[in-house]
């Protein structure tokens, strides 16, 4: 198995991109293999590795069509919904609580806030 070549942050060929950058351009990696990869070094840990794609052989991304739509505005609608008094919060009900905030706390707002 060869080795990837390794460059400095912000150091990286001319071509190539990360997945993040190819999403803000509007493409995807496309089934391609990882090409190369940049590190950036850090004091106390190991370094931040990111890989690169080539940018001519990326693919546009894949439309959202209407059944994903509808999907995702459902999820996000049940990650709305307060599951003790079935309303919809406004806001994304917090995984520590379990509810929105008026049933975790009737009687007024919790001592640490």
């Amino acid at each position: 198995m060869a080795t990837l070549p390794v460059y400095p942050w912000r150091l990286a060929p001319d071509g190539l991109a990360t997945r993040r950058q190819l999403r803000a351009a509007g493409l995807r990696p496309g089934g391609q293999d990882v090409v190369a990869q940049v590190e950036r070094p850090r004091r106390r840990r190991g370094p931040l590795t990111a890989f690169l794609y080539r940018i001519d052989r990326a693919r546009p991304v894949r439309p959202m069509t209407a059944a994903k739509t509808a999907a995702l505005d459902r999820a996000n609608a049940a990650r709305r919904t307060c599951p003790a008094c079935r309303t919809d919060a406004g806001y994304v009900i917090p995984v520590s609580l379990g509810m929105c905030v008026p049933c975790a706390y009737p009687e007024g707002a919790p001592d640490g806030a």
